[in-house]
Protein backbone atom coordinates (compact mmCIF):
# COMPACT_ATOMS: atom_id res chain seq x y z
CA UNK A 1 0.00 0.00 0.00
CA UNK A 2 1.04 3.82 -0.45
CA UNK A 3 2.84 5.69 2.05
CA UNK A 4 0.73 8.59 1.63
CA UNK A 5 -0.86 9.58 4.78
CA UNK A 6 -4.49 9.89 2.58
CA UNK A 7 -5.57 7.54 -0.39
CA UNK A 8 -7.93 8.98 -2.26
CA UNK A 9 -9.61 6.74 -4.96
CA UNK A 10 -13.04 7.49 -7.52
CA UNK A 11 -14.91 4.57 -8.70
CA UNK A 12 -16.17 6.69 -11.82
CA UNK A 13 -18.55 3.98 -12.98
CA UNK A 14 -20.11 3.14 -9.87
CA UNK A 15 -19.81 7.67 -8.25
CA UNK A 16 -18.28 6.28 -4.75
CA UNK A 17 -15.49 7.75 -3.76
CA UNK A 18 -13.45 6.65 -1.00
CA UNK A 19 -10.70 8.86 1.06
CA UNK A 20 -8.63 6.66 3.74
CA UNK A 21 -6.42 8.12 6.60
CA UNK A 22 -3.60 5.78 6.07
CA UNK A 23 -1.07 6.18 9.27
CA UNK A 24 -1.63 2.53 10.33
CA UNK A 25 1.55 2.74 12.99
CA UNK A 26 -0.58 5.47 14.77
CA UNK A 27 -3.89 4.66 14.73
CA UNK A 28 -4.25 7.08 11.97
CA UNK A 29 -3.99 10.12 14.23
CA UNK A 30 -3.83 13.56 12.06
CA UNK A 31 -0.94 15.56 12.21
CA UNK A 32 -0.52 18.62 10.02
CA UNK A 33 0.72 16.84 7.34
CA UNK A 34 -1.94 14.26 7.29
CA UNK A 35 -4.63 16.98 7.47
CA UNK A 36 -3.09 18.88 4.97
CA UNK A 37 -3.66 15.93 2.78
CA UNK A 38 -6.83 15.15 3.80
CA UNK A 39 -8.15 18.18 2.66
CA UNK A 40 -6.48 17.82 -0.89
CA UNK A 41 -8.54 14.17 -1.11
CA UNK A 42 -11.40 15.95 0.02
CA UNK A 43 -11.04 19.03 -2.55
CA UNK A 44 -10.30 16.63 -4.95
CA UNK A 45 -13.72 13.83 -4.36
CA UNK A 46 -15.89 17.30 -3.90
CA UNK A 47 -14.79 18.82 -7.08
CA UNK A 48 -15.22 15.11 -9.32
CA UNK A 49 -18.29 15.92 -11.32
CA UNK A 50 -20.16 11.88 -11.11
CA UNK A 51 -19.04 11.81 -7.32
CA UNK A 52 -22.21 10.75 -5.41
CA UNK A 53 -21.26 8.91 -2.47
CA UNK A 54 -17.98 9.15 -0.39
CA UNK A 55 -16.74 6.50 2.02
CA UNK A 56 -14.42 7.78 4.68
CA UNK A 57 -12.07 4.91 6.49
CA UNK A 58 -8.77 4.36 7.81
CA UNK A 59 -5.92 1.37 7.28
CA UNK A 60 -5.54 -0.82 9.63
CA UNK A 61 -6.64 -1.41 13.48
CA UNK A 62 -8.56 1.91 13.51
CA UNK A 63 -10.47 4.74 12.03
CA UNK A 64 -8.78 7.69 13.27
CA UNK A 65 -7.60 7.80 16.75
CA UNK A 66 -7.63 12.15 17.02
CA UNK A 67 -4.99 14.11 16.56
CA UNK A 68 -1.43 13.47 16.87
CA UNK A 69 -1.04 14.27 20.35
CA UNK A 70 3.17 13.61 20.06
CA UNK A 71 3.23 16.87 17.84
CA UNK A 72 1.92 18.88 21.26
CA UNK A 73 4.26 17.37 23.92
CA UNK A 74 7.50 18.14 21.17
CA UNK A 75 7.66 21.63 22.22
CA UNK A 76 4.32 22.13 24.54
CA UNK A 77 4.95 26.39 23.72
CA UNK A 78 4.05 25.45 20.19
CA UNK A 79 0.92 23.86 20.59
CA UNK A 80 -1.85 26.51 20.12
CA UNK A 81 0.68 26.85 16.08
CA UNK A 82 0.09 23.43 15.81
CA UNK A 83 -3.80 23.69 16.48
CA UNK A 84 -4.05 26.60 14.07
CA UNK A 85 -2.30 24.72 11.38
CA UNK A 86 -4.17 21.43 11.75
CA UNK A 87 -7.58 23.08 12.06
CA UNK A 88 -7.02 25.38 8.92
CA UNK A 89 -6.59 22.33 6.93
CA UNK A 90 -9.28 20.38 8.78
CA UNK A 91 -11.76 23.43 8.90
CA UNK A 92 -12.01 23.67 4.92
CA UNK A 93 -11.74 20.12 4.38
CA UNK A 94 -15.21 19.13 6.87
CA UNK A 95 -16.98 22.59 5.30
CA UNK A 96 -16.54 20.95 1.81
CA UNK A 97 -17.37 17.79 2.60
CA UNK A 98 -20.75 19.37 4.70
CA UNK A 99 -21.55 21.27 1.56
CA UNK A 100 -21.04 18.40 -1.35
CA UNK A 101 -24.50 17.10 -2.24
CA UNK A 102 -23.02 13.61 -2.62
CA UNK A 103 -23.94 11.80 1.15
CA UNK A 104 -20.99 10.85 3.34
CA UNK A 105 -20.26 7.56 4.96
CA UNK A 106 -18.08 6.65 7.83
CA UNK A 107 -16.67 3.08 7.75
CA UNK A 108 -15.61 2.86 11.19
CA UNK A 109 -13.21 -0.16 12.06
CA UNK A 110 -11.32 0.08 15.72
CA UNK A 111 -11.13 2.89 17.73
CA UNK A 112 -12.87 6.74 16.85
CA UNK A 113 -11.52 9.01 19.21
CA UNK A 114 -11.10 13.10 19.43
CA UNK A 115 -11.26 14.67 16.26
CA UNK A 116 -11.81 10.88 14.51
CA UNK A 117 -14.62 11.00 16.95
CA UNK A 118 -15.81 14.28 15.52
CA UNK A 119 -15.25 12.92 11.62
CA UNK A 120 -17.63 10.36 12.46
CA UNK A 121 -19.99 12.90 13.33
CA UNK A 122 -19.61 14.79 10.31
CA UNK A 123 -20.84 11.60 8.12
CA UNK A 124 -24.46 11.49 7.08
CA UNK A 125 -24.41 7.18 8.06
CA UNK A 126 -21.72 5.60 9.97
CA UNK A 127 -21.41 1.47 9.61
CA UNK A 128 -19.27 -0.04 12.54
CA UNK A 129 -17.51 -3.44 12.82
CA UNK A 130 -18.43 -5.07 16.05
CA UNK A 131 -15.27 -4.19 18.01
CA UNK A 132 -15.69 -0.68 17.35
CA UNK A 133 -15.52 2.21 19.95
CA UNK A 134 -16.01 5.85 19.82
CA UNK A 135 -14.90 8.17 22.33
CA UNK A 136 -14.42 12.42 23.22
CA UNK A 137 -11.04 12.07 24.00
CA UNK A 138 -10.24 15.65 24.42
CA UNK A 139 -11.03 15.40 28.35
CA UNK A 140 -7.52 13.11 28.46
CA UNK A 141 -5.42 16.14 27.49
CA UNK A 142 -7.58 18.90 29.11
CA UNK A 143 -8.65 20.13 26.07
CA UNK A 144 -12.18 21.09 24.30
CA UNK A 145 -13.10 19.64 21.64
CA UNK A 146 -12.81 20.76 17.63
CA UNK A 147 -13.87 19.97 13.89
CA UNK A 148 -17.64 20.13 14.28
CA UNK A 149 -18.25 17.49 17.39
CA UNK A 150 -20.17 20.23 19.73
CA UNK A 151 -22.31 20.94 17.20
CA UNK A 152 -22.92 17.50 15.45
CA UNK A 153 -23.24 15.38 19.02
CA UNK A 154 -26.17 17.20 20.75
CA UNK A 155 -27.74 17.25 17.05
CA UNK A 156 -27.46 13.57 17.04
CA UNK A 157 -27.84 12.37 21.21
CA UNK A 158 -29.75 14.95 22.66
CA UNK A 159 -28.02 18.18 25.09
CA UNK A 160 -28.19 15.78 28.00
CA UNK A 161 -26.20 12.73 26.49
CA UNK A 162 -23.91 14.97 24.59
CA UNK A 163 -22.73 16.48 27.90
CA UNK A 164 -22.12 13.27 29.99
CA UNK A 165 -20.04 12.08 26.87
CA UNK A 166 -18.15 15.06 26.90
CA UNK A 167 -17.78 15.94 30.35
CA UNK A 168 -17.15 12.50 31.37
CA UNK A 169 -14.82 10.69 28.33
CA UNK A 170 -16.91 7.46 28.50
CA UNK A 171 -15.90 5.45 25.48
CA UNK A 172 -18.66 4.11 23.72
CA UNK A 173 -19.21 0.75 22.10
CA UNK A 174 -20.53 0.18 18.05
CA UNK A 175 -24.00 -1.38 20.18
CA UNK A 176 -23.85 1.70 22.77
CA UNK A 177 -23.09 4.29 20.28
CA UNK A 178 -25.84 2.48 17.39
CA UNK A 179 -28.54 2.85 20.40
CA UNK A 180 -27.56 6.44 21.28
CA UNK A 181 -28.09 7.15 17.17
CA UNK A 182 -24.32 7.73 16.50
CA UNK A 183 -24.08 4.86 14.67
CA UNK A 184 -26.51 3.28 11.75
CA UNK A 185 -25.31 -0.72 11.18
CA UNK A 186 -23.51 -2.72 13.28
CA UNK A 187 -21.94 -5.37 11.56
CA UNK A 188 -19.18 -8.46 12.04
CA UNK A 189 -15.78 -6.86 11.57
CA UNK A 190 -15.26 -9.19 8.63
CA UNK A 191 -18.22 -7.98 7.17
CA UNK A 192 -17.60 -4.33 7.10
CA UNK A 193 -15.74 -3.67 3.90
CA UNK A 194 -18.92 -5.27 2.25
CA UNK A 195 -21.67 -4.00 4.22
CA UNK A 196 -19.91 -0.14 3.41
CA UNK A 197 -19.87 -1.06 -0.01
CA UNK A 198 -23.18 -2.12 -0.47
CA UNK A 199 -24.65 0.83 1.53
CA UNK A 200 -22.47 3.14 -0.51
CA UNK A 201 -24.23 1.45 -3.68
CA UNK A 202 -27.09 1.93 -2.49
CA UNK A 203 -27.09 5.60 -1.68
CA UNK A 204 -25.03 6.21 -4.80
CA UNK A 205 -27.93 5.24 -7.35
CA UNK A 206 -30.04 7.72 -5.81
CA UNK A 207 -30.77 11.48 -6.75
CA UNK A 208 -27.33 13.11 -5.15
CA UNK A 209 -28.88 16.82 -5.61
CA UNK A 210 -32.38 15.75 -3.63
CA UNK A 211 -29.96 13.95 -1.28
CA UNK A 212 -27.37 16.73 -0.47
CA UNK A 213 -31.07 19.01 0.37
CA UNK A 214 -31.95 16.95 2.76
CA UNK A 215 -29.22 16.70 4.33
CA UNK A 216 -29.06 20.55 4.42
CA UNK A 217 -32.27 21.00 5.76
CA UNK A 218 -31.67 18.92 8.27
CA UNK A 219 -28.65 20.67 9.79
CA UNK A 220 -30.87 23.78 9.86
CA UNK A 221 -33.59 22.18 11.57
CA UNK A 222 -33.19 23.31 14.70
CA UNK A 223 -31.97 26.79 14.05
CA UNK A 224 -34.90 27.64 12.26
CA UNK A 225 -38.71 28.69 13.73
CA UNK A 226 -40.80 26.34 11.82
CA UNK A 227 -42.24 28.84 10.05
CA UNK A 228 -39.02 29.87 8.02
CA UNK A 229 -38.44 25.88 7.98
CA UNK A 230 -41.39 25.40 5.87
CA UNK A 231 -40.54 28.36 3.37
CA UNK A 232 -36.67 26.82 3.42
CA UNK A 233 -38.43 23.22 2.43
CA UNK A 234 -40.63 25.27 -0.35
CA UNK A 235 -37.30 26.74 -1.40
CA UNK A 236 -35.87 23.27 -1.68
CA UNK A 237 -38.27 21.03 -3.22
CA UNK A 238 -38.63 24.02 -5.67
CA UNK A 239 -35.20 24.02 -6.48
CA UNK A 240 -34.91 20.24 -6.97
CA UNK A 241 -37.85 20.62 -9.54
CA UNK A 242 -35.44 22.15 -12.00
CA UNK A 243 -33.05 18.98 -11.66
CA UNK A 244 -32.87 16.18 -14.47
CA UNK A 245 -33.37 13.58 -11.33
CA UNK A 246 -36.77 15.33 -10.37
CA UNK A 247 -37.92 14.69 -13.81
CA UNK A 248 -36.90 11.12 -13.79
CA UNK A 249 -38.52 10.55 -11.00
CA UNK A 250 -41.28 11.46 -11.32
CA UNK A 251 -41.84 9.76 -15.09
CA UNK A 252 -40.44 6.36 -13.28
CA UNK A 253 -43.46 6.98 -10.93
CA UNK A 254 -45.83 7.40 -13.35
CA UNK A 255 -44.89 4.80 -15.69
CA UNK A 256 -44.64 2.41 -12.45
CA UNK A 257 -40.92 1.59 -13.00
CA UNK A 258 -37.73 2.61 -11.19
CA UNK A 259 -36.03 5.43 -11.61
CA UNK A 260 -32.70 6.10 -13.25
CA UNK A 261 -31.21 8.51 -11.11
CA UNK A 262 -28.03 9.86 -12.42
CA UNK A 263 -27.35 12.56 -10.22
CA UNK A 264 -27.65 15.58 -11.99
Amino acid sequence: MSDDPVLAEIDAATGIATITINRPKVLNALDVPTASAFLQAVRKVTTTKGVRCIVLSGTGRAFVAGGDVAAFGKDPERAAEVVHDLLDALHPALTALRESPAPVIAAVRGVAAGAGFSLVLCADLVVAEAGARFVVAYDRIGASPDCGGTWALPRKVGRAKAMELLLLGDALSAEEAQAAGIVNKVVPAEELDAETLALATRVARGPTQAQGAVRALVDGALDRPFAAHLEAERASFIRMTGTRDFREGVSAFLEKRQPQFRGE
